[in-house]
């Protein structure tokens, strides 16, 4: 087949920088691959001709509107539209770029070919080839582009609302307009507000506490509970096994709730009860006391959720031989020495992923603590940031949403728990076997 390019590199000079000034124009005029060519050059003449709205939408995601009193309310600038639109505009811009370098990079691909077998591929082979040599492209493209528009879209959004001042009473639209503050917001949080500092500092500790606490308890109620059904001689343990596997297996939105309602200081059945066994002379303030609270959040998320560890430690034990066990016994090692020579470490092994796993997911367990305390009781600085005695960042963020529409805010406590949260999240993924393999 006659073409018009040569080996000698000076050819390739000429694809990039054809490739480079329209994509396609390199696989039309050098390469004879007109079909791929014009699937190149169609793509980018749809974007010119989107390109005056691609325009107005990124510049209405740098202004955010124009504030206009005199003009009705739903015919105004509306900034979270805009910076909703604008945000995907830019997604979309990324997508294309993306596409402009693939083009180029398959212009100098097929070139590098042609050097080396000397005839360039044929237009009638142009399908067989998608299937082929182009086909992990095409198939992982639907999953990146939704990837793209459900997942980073979203939180690109919410990342950069930190950054304006969209918050009740004056800057919610349509009837205000949302503005660009830089890292204002983040410097109220960490110092430039004595109240909203300090409320910070207290819910991230007691966010970090609540996180150990919660997993260390459950982690040590599974694992008691495991070692005595497994090593006891009692032939009704299964039953007593599934007694306590029905905590977790309940809803924790009901039993959270039937608990809040049981724990009432005045009218709650636990506190009455205690009184009329003659235990107790004065009301248990379980839910109303900051420490109180805190304490028996940590007790019921106990309750609920030591049973996934009991499943978990179980299973582990179980795989462990026998052999072993008879050895350290011939040897003279009684049970406690056992446990703590081989049960121990062998289960460590095996569970201490998901024991940071089920600390990063107790750091955001919203329903422990919302249906239980509802983040209450109430402290000094509750009426002024929203935040409780027993809210940690994840029941903050949503009443500071929803009671107090301070958006912004928000925005910087979400930022906040995913610097905190993504180290965990990367230590787990680096441990597993299809990323140590090279699978992924």
């Amino acid at each position: 087949m006659k073409t018009s390019i040569s080996s000698d590199g000076t050819s390739k000079s000429k694809i990039r920088l054809a490739s480079i000034l329209f994509m396609g124009l390199g696989h039309i005029i050098y390469l004879k691959q007109y079909l791929k060519g014009m699937l190149f050059a169609a793509i980018e003449i749809i974007f010119l001709f989107f390109l005056p709205e691609i325009v107005d939408k990124i510049y209405g995601l740098i202004t955010l509107g124009t504030p206009n009193p005199m003009v009705p309310v739903l015919e105004r600038d509306n900034s979270i539209f805009m910076l909703i639109d604008g945000v995907i505009i830019l997604a979309i811009v990324a997508v294309f770029l993306i596409t402009y370098v693939i083009s180029v990079k398959s212009a100098l691909s097929t070139y590098h070919d042609y050097c080396i077998s000397k005839e360039l591929p044929r237009n009638k082979n142009f399908f067989s080839n998608m299937l082929g040599k182009a086909f992990p492209i095409l198939g992982l493209a639907p999953s990146v582009i939704l990837i793209m528009f459900f997942v980073v879209v979203p939180l690109v959004f919410s990342a950069l609302v930190a950054f304006t001042n969209y918050s009740a009473p004056k800057n919610i639209p349509p009837n205000n307009t949302v503005d660009w503050v830089g890292f204002q917001n983040f410097f109220d949080m960490f110092g430039g507000s004595a109240t909203w500092t300090s409320a910070l500092g207290r819910v991230a500790l007691w966010t970090l506490a609540w996180g150990a606490l919660a997993t260390f308890t459950c982690y040590i109620g599974g694992l008691i509970m495991a070692v005595v059904l497994h090593d006891s001689k009692i032939k009704i343990a299964p039953v007593f096994r599934a007694i306590f596997v029905l905590p977790y297996a309940v809803p924790s939105v009901v039993s959270m709730l039937i608990w809040q309602n049981m724990l009432n200081g005045r009218f709650g059945i636990v506190n009455r009860t205690l009184m009329s066994l003659g235990i107790i002379h004065h009301e248990i303030p379980w839910l109303s006391d900051p420490t109180f609270a805190k304490f028996t959040s940590i007790l019921m998320n106990m309750w609920a959720g030591f049973p996934y560890f009991m499943l978990l430690i179980t299973g582990t034990m179980t795989s462990i031989s026998q052999d072993v066990f008879e050895a350290a016994s011939i040897d003279g090692a009684n049970k406690f020495q056992a446990f703590r020579r081989i049960t121990l470490p062998l289960v460590l092994y095996q569970t201490v992923p998901l024991i940071i796993m089920s600390f990063t997911a107790n750091i955001n367990n919203f329903g422990a603590i919302f249906f239980l305390t509802g983040g209450n009781p109430v402290v000094s600085d509750t009426t002024t940031t929203s935040a409780g005695g027993t809210d940690i960042i994840v029941t903050w963020i949503y009443n500071l949403t929803i009671n107090l529409m301070k958006y912004n805010y928000a925005s910087v406590l979400a930022i906040m728990v995913f610097l905190v949260l993504a180290p965990f999240a990367i230590f787990n993924f680096r441990r597993t076997k299809s990323f140590k393999d090279g699978e992924i």
